[in-house]
């Protein structure tokens, strides 16, 4: 099979909130205990070692980038040796905004309100992820998908003070509005995650190859739907106005790619990731470096699953350009588990198989799993962490 058109939208109004949450209701609780799991591991392991497990969560790395722009504004930049600047240009501000909103409003501190953010960011997310996989392959296989995304080896980052579970939502409900036909929503909401991470681009890509995809079927359908044109139009918007407004503030066109420079990132086609593998099969153990061309052939296989299967051909541009930015992309290797968190669609493959299963052993096989993930978030988060 090939990647599918888009699933028509059906007949008659949405169905009722009440009606939707109680549908989600299963998902939801699931996602709930395997974080609960891994905070709670995350406690005991870094009470253990004598660190404060709220620090972890709210107040290293990225977190204090958001939190300082959250409480001061733009302005803040880092002059390291060996030439690198690290300026706070490099951070979009929907998070940030987020923060000093819900810290002005409550008693709650920039650092709280981060967390806050990002575990009511987490539950909005594994909503729209169980959405999309509930209209393409039905209730159960959703389930199992937003349950798959609980439980990724880097799952702690979803109840960080870090942006991957509001892209995340932001993303997956932009792409539930283009599975059925809402082009306004997913416009608005491709605007928006575009404003919380670069890697908003997917998510445009994503509505773009919709709007492409029925103008192909027929050239006329932008009359026919009066919103199709204008969500298209809305879509970059975001992300566009974050690059050009750091273009005027940096004085230069180039203003944003500079400051991701600075940082050590930008595009270069993956050169500096194949270094990283090939420093790794060139030097013994050599187990490292098989263990990440496995990774990589994995993503690759479920990437030609999703398109074997049918997968629509939204996710599929969305998913291809997560994929894409993030093993092209220079940068800091120990990211990018993280940067590739947002592409939840790669799971759907493994959804599907474990929907076949007997659902006793299913949940045997992702406990299982939700224990390993725990332990591997604690550890990771005690020790070198999710730059």
């Amino acid at each position: 099979m090939t990647a599918t058109a888009l699933p028509e939208a059906p007949p008659g109004s949405p169905p009722r909130p009440g009606t939707a949450v109680r549908r989600a209701a299963p998902a939801l609780l699931a996602f709930a205990a395997v974080r609960l799991l891994g905070v709670v591991v995350l406690a005991i392991w870094a009470q253990t070692a004598g660190k404060s497990a709220h620090k972890l969560l709210s107040g290293r790395w990225d977190s204090l980038w958001y939190q300082r722009i959250a409480e001061h504004g733009y302005g803040y930049t880092l002059h390291l040796s060996g030439g690198r600047v690290h300026s706070d240009l490099a951070f979009f501000p929907l998070l940030p905004w987020l923060e000093h909103s819900l810290a002005a409003l409550t008693p709650l501190s920039t650092a709280d309100a981060g967390l806050a953010v990002s575990w009511l960011a987490s539950l909005a997310a594994a909503w729209g992820v169980f959405a999309v996989g509930d209209r393409l392959y039905g209730r159960r296989t959703g389930i199992l998908l937003v349950v798959l995304w609980a439980v990724l080896p880097v799952g702690i980052v979803q109840s960080m003070a870090y942006t991957e579970s509001l892209f995340t939502a932001l993303a997956a409900w932009s792409l539930y509005a283009v599975l059925t036909g809402r082009w306004l929503w997913a416009g608005t909401l491709a605007s928006l995650a575009g404003l919380t991470r670069p890697v908003g681009a997917a998510v445009v890509a994503a509505v773009w190859a919709a709007a492409a995809l029925a103008l192909h079927r027929d050239r006329a359908a932008w009359r026919s739907d009066r919103w199709m044109l204008p969500g298209a139009l809305l879509a970059p918007a975001g992300w566009l106005g974050y690059v050009a407004w750091v273009g005027v503030r940096t004085g230069s066109v180039t203003g944003y790619p500079d400051v991701q420079g600075g940082w050590g990132n930008g595009f270069d086609g993956g050169a500096a990731f194949a270094r990283f593998v090939g420093g790794r099969l060139t030097a013994p153990p050599f187990v490292g470096g098989v263990g990440l061309l496995v990774a990589v052939a994995l993503l690759l296989w479920l990437w030609l699953r999703g398109v074997r299967q049918g997968q629509p051909l939204p996710l599929l541009a969305y998913t291809t350009a997560v994929l894409a930015l993030a093993l092209t992309g220079a940068g800091y290797f120990g990211s990018k588990p993280r940067l590739l968190m947002p592409a939840f669609p790669l799971l759907l493959p493994v959804a599907l198989a474990l929907a076949r299963l007997r659902p006793r052993r299913a949940v045997l096989v992702l406990g299982a799993v939700a224990l390993v993930s725990a332990g591997y978030g604690a550890l990771w988060l005690n020790g070198s962490g999710p730059p």
